[in-house]
């Protein structure tokens, strides 16, 4: 479960699993399922029982009654945005808040209203924001109304916030040095109550660090530095070089990482994620988020050349695995009828997609073998997510490989082992024996327990977190942060007029 919020009694909470919307009310009951949400990101209750929600990365804002019914859009993307999410209601319970993602001038606050699917900017942020009450006293009757908290540089600042007119006045105020703030998808540690009681935690983003690692989880030194926002590692098929998604200045770029030296690959404005490497090494393939949609690009990996587009649909589309002959590439796309699909897209000839898996079960994260005759993947069809293989190109058969829960599989470089993610991180391995059209997988066994990025928890919006050398070592994008987390700071009478 993920980005929880309260009802307005506090008797109940929304949050996202299993790829829908849920409530879960506190006096006892089963959660109940509200909507589908692919990859939810944020919602928000009112007073009137309609609750907002963001079903994905990409994409607007639905609304939906709290008890159940109809889904419908409650904004409409601007040019430039990527995705809305993060709603919080403002008092009275039409107008509310949100976060737009996108370039570096169009991304931050909006403001938005239920009788209308327009958004207003309010103001560039690296977080999104939160409404805070006017503090007591005479400030409380002032016609500028509130505060707006939101996170900037990592730090938790608040302006003055007349939600009437949408406008910001006033210089900020800083609530918080070192607030954590999670850039991949711009939601920091901080909460305002409706009484104006504030909550927040200090402290960076846990920071990832790509360590090589043996079989028997002996660390074999480091590539690159360490960095908060480093996700997605494709290794280069010599092994020398890794591909990885990085934030910078709030723009989600691919970078190139070898031994020598870090350096980025893609300058778009909009959003570069999940790069697949072609079987010679000489181009990559990745998703670009622009209008709503994961878009499929490619570009030559030496940087020599123009940005070609493959694919683009109104889907949300993140590739996957190329084929080792070079003809097919595997890619994940968001389907409205039948969620997360692996579909292929030809590489030579015909380029007309066709599908590989269209279950209504989520499959995502496919990787073809050595030999190109197999492809892996996760599923979550017996309603946990577990390891699959099926033949390739026809995916007639099918056999699982994890017994526990699984994901994230990455295949052995000689096809003869299969590795994977367990619920509890630990880096497991099933042995692989097949003869023709049957395949055999052997008892999975752990192999050591790394501290990796994003940990054993499915999550769509986020490829694998490691890789397979061609000589058997472990890429792994580990958490290099030891310690507690920060605790939780409260502050009470929140007031900074009274410091006047």
């Amino acid at each position: 479960a993920s980005y929880p919020f309260w009802s307005p009694d506090s008797r109940s909470i929304g949050f996202f699993a299993d790829g829908k919307l849920k409530r879960l009310d506190l006096s006892g009951g089963a959660p109940q399922t509200l909507a589908p949400a692919s990859i939810g990101r944020g919602g928000a209750w009112s007073a009137d029982d309609v609750i907002l929600f963001a079903p994905s990365t990409a994409g607007p804002l639905s609304r939906v009654p709290a008890g159940g019914g109809d889904v419908v859009p409650a904004t409409t993307l601007g040019a430039g945005q990527g995705g809305h999410r993060f709603p919080q209601f403002l008092p009275g319970g039409r107008q509310f808040l949100c976060y737009a993602q996108g370039s570096a001038e169009t991304a931050g606050i909006y403001l938005g209203a239920l009788d209308t699917t327009a958004v207003t900017r309010v103001t560039a942020a690296d977080t999104a924001g939160a409404y805070a009450p006017p503090g007591p006293g005479p400030a409380a009757a002032s016609r500028e109304g509130g505060w707006l908290l939101f996170g900037r540089q990592g730090t938790l600042v608040a302006r003055r916030f007349d939600a009437a007119r949408g406008a910001l006045s006033g210089g900020p105020v800083t609530v918080a040095d070192a607030l954590a703030i999670d850039a991949t998808s711009n939601v920091g540690a901080f909460s305002v109550s409706a009484t104006g009681l504030v909550t927040y935690r200090a402290g960076g983003v846990a920071r990832n660090q790509l360590t090589w690692f043996d079989r028997a989880g002996k660390a074999l030194g480091t590539l690159g530095a360490p960095d908060a926002t480093q996700l997605d590692p494709a290794l280069s098929p010599d092994g020398r070089q890794v591909a990885v998604s990085r934030v910078v200045q709030g723009n989600i770029d691919l970078w190139l990482i070898d031994a020598a030296r870090t350096t980025r690959f893609t300058f778009d404005p909009a959003s570069d994620r999940y790069p697949v490497w072609s079987p010679d090494g000489r181009r990559l393939v990745f998703s670009r988020l622009r209008a709503g949609s994961f878009d499929l690009y490619q570009k030559p990996a030496n940087g020599a050349g123009a940005e070609a587009l493959l694919l683009a649909s109104p889907q949300r589309k993140m590739a996957t695995s190329w084929s080792p002959d070079g003809r097919s590439l595997l890619y994940t796309d968001l389907s409205p009828k039948t969620s997360f699909d692996v579909s292929v897209l030809p590489m030579a000839g015909d380029p007309t997609p066709l599908p590989f898996l269209n279950s209504t079960a989520n499959e995502t994260w496919s990787a073809h073998s050595p030999d190109g005759h197999w492809v892996a993947y996760q599923s979550d069809e017996s309603g946990r997510v577990e390891i699959y293989v099926r033949p390739f190109p026809s995916p007639g058969g099918q056999w699982q490989v994890s017994t526990a829960g699984g994901k994230d599989p990455r295949w052995r470089p000689d096809g003869k082992e299969l590795y994977y993610i367990a619920p509890d991180s630990r880096l497991m391995a099933a042995p692989i024996a097949s003869s023709g059209t049957a395949l055999q997988p052997g008892l999975p066994t752990a192999l050591f327990q790394p501290r990796i990025a994003l940990g054993g928890t499915p999550a769509i919006g986020y490829r694998q977190q490691y890789d397979v050398a061609p000589d058997g070592r472990f890429l792994i994008n580990v958490n290099v942060d030891e310690g507690t987390a920060a605790p939780i700071t409260v502050i009470t009478n929140w007031n900074p007029e009274a410091k006047k």
